[in-house]
């Protein structure tokens, strides 16, 4: 049944929506830790020195001891990533809360020649942001300022540290907001969205970072600062360098402010969520909403059965649809617009053309707060609900819409194994993105042999990407070349040695050494 809530949307509403408890993961000595990342990829160590006393003396006068975790257990929650794959070996984790010191921690370790792991939030999934043996951590937590709110030009400059959520709720009170949103929105830090060039929820409409970022200020592995705080929206003189430090995971420099254009704050948003009974319907379902819903359609989500079941069985949230056996697939699709009366007829008329052409089996439409907030949790938490399974391979992934489900179906028939607890997926069906989760009680590397490097080889003879926003990172460097020609990884190697001679930033991440290309 087809069922319409309306409420007005009002910018204090916007403040509320979606939020997300801030990640908190601690690890005691009773907790099963993950295998170490050396010894599970069989990982030789680079030629880094070992941190000394006298190193740590160092950073003690830099920093002050407050600021410097040595603690074993302290040091796991930086080992350790959000999802439990990976664990490195720190004995040190250094918390800056200025560009100062950000560039006086890496002129030291070029020095000494100690590798360096930058971390933000750690919500990443590649390993990017975990050292792999024991590079010291530089969680960039604390530099987390706001800078400048400019409300007329619709521009904010903040430090790297600042969490996603934060930053949103700041520019809801200037009746503006950020163009990106991630479900990791109360933990993630912007620098690291940066680094990684995140995608999000609403790529579909605002566009990535590569566009919304106008400026940032670096610094590079010696210690130099690069002031590339540009905040003009056209500025066309020489090398955007920007672009450098976008998505390039830590490796060329670590970004410590950012310049980010932000669009207006939405004076009406409407969500509809769909129930369908196959991908076919989907894709119909999806090209029906472009045409229909035009410039106010702000995020397209789609969703299998088995991944909802991750929100509704593992998280007791519930299905706003009543059907009684469900549906083979769930779609998401949010407006945002200035006139509620305007967007709200265009929504329900959408839907109910759906349901007229038996495009969609159910729906339902609201701008109630708390309905609209409970819908988007159930997409936004899946990424967290499946870790109750077990052990979870996460590929982010982007294919052509002929393939974007099909890999799921592929998977499901490669890998028949009982102990799998589910093959699922979901994303953002409006940028080609698609999550595939496979879930299983444990780790099993006989599970790990059959779905890599297939995964990846199939998703490169489909014409698609191997990391559609998470990055590289360390999982996939040996597979980088299944999406980048030779000639482009060997300008990515100059321009790593260009800008990082000694090797110590974020290594083991996006390329492999030399020797082993």
């Amino acid at each position: 049944m087809f069922g319409i809530q309306s409420a007005l949307i009002s910018v204090s509403f916007w403040r509320c929506l979606k939020k997300m408890t801030h990640l908190h993961r601690c690890y005691s000595t009773g907790t099963k830790l993950p295998e170490l990342t050396s010894v599970r990829y069989k990982i030789q160590r680079g030629p880094y020195n070992t941190i000394s006393d006298a190193d740590v003396r160092f950073f003690d006068a830099l920093l002050g001891s407050n600021r410097l975790v040595t603690d074993p257990d302290e040091c796991e929650s930086y080992n350790i990533d959000f999802p439990k794959t990976v664990r490195g070996a720190s004995r040190l984790a250094l918390k800056p809360k200025s560009t100062a010191e950000v560039s006086a921690i890496l002129k030291y370790c070029n020095e000494r020649r100690l590798a360096v792991c930058p971390q933000s939030g750690n919500t990443g999934l590649v390993g990017g942001s975990n050292p792999v043996f024991d590079e010291i951590v530089i969680s960039m937590k604390l530099m987390n300022r706001v800078l400048d709110t400019n409300e007329l030009a619709g521009i904010l400059t903040c430090e790297a540290g600042c969490v996603l959520q934060d930053l949103e709720n700041h520019l809801s009170t200037f009746g503006l907001m950020m163009p990106l949103d991630l479900g990791a929105k109360g933990s993630c830090l912007i620098g690291g969205c940066v680094s990684t060039n995140a995608g999000g929820l609403r790529l579909l409409r605002y566009g990535n970072l590569h566009g919304n970022v106008l400026g940032v200020e670096a610094v590079k592995a010696n210690g130099n600062v690069v002031d590339a705080l540009n905040v003009l929206k056209k500025n066309n003189t020489g090398y955007h360098l920007k672009h450098m430090f976008i998505g390039s995971e830590g490796t060329l420099g670590i970004v410590t402010k950012v310049a980010i254009q932000c669009p207006p704050l939405p004076k009406a948003v409407n969500i509809a969520f769909l129930g369908l009974a196959s991908f076919n319907k989907v894709l119909k379902a999806y090209h029906l909403a472009k045409y229909e819903l035009g410039e106010i359609l702000s995020s397209c989500e789609m969703m299998d059965r088995l991944s909802l079941d991750v929100s509704i069985n593992s998280l007791s949230m519930k299905n706003p649809l009543t059907s009684e056996n469900g549906h083979e697939f769930y779609m998401l699709i949010e407006t945002s617009g200035n006139n509620l009366v305007h967007d709200e007829e265009k929504l329900s008329s959408f839907v109910e053309k759906a349901i007229n052409d038996h495009i969609i089996e159910d729906g339902t439409l609201t701008n109630e707060p708390t309905k609209f907030n409970n819908i988007w949790a159930l997409r936004e938490r899946i990424s967290e609900g499946v870790l109750r399974d077990g052990y979870v391979f996460k590929y982010d992934i982007s294919l052509p819409f002929s393939s974007f489900y099909k890999v799921v179906e592929v998977l499901r028939n490669r890998i028949q194994d009982p102990r799998i607890v589910r093959i699922s997926g979901y994303g953002h069906l409006g940028d080609g993105n698609i999550h595939v989760q496979v879930s299983m009680p444990e780790y099993y590397a006989d599970v790990a042999a059959q779905l890599e490097p297939f995964i990846f080889e199939y998703v490169s003879q489909c014409h698609g990407s191997i990391s559609a926003e998470h990055g590289i990172g360390f999982k996939k460097t040996k597979y980088l070349h299944l999406n980048k020609t030779s000639s482009e990884i060997e300008m990515m190697h100059e321009l790593k040695k260009l800008m990082d001679p000694n090797g110590i930033l974020n290594p083991y991440k996006v390329l492999q050494p030399v020797t082993e290309t």
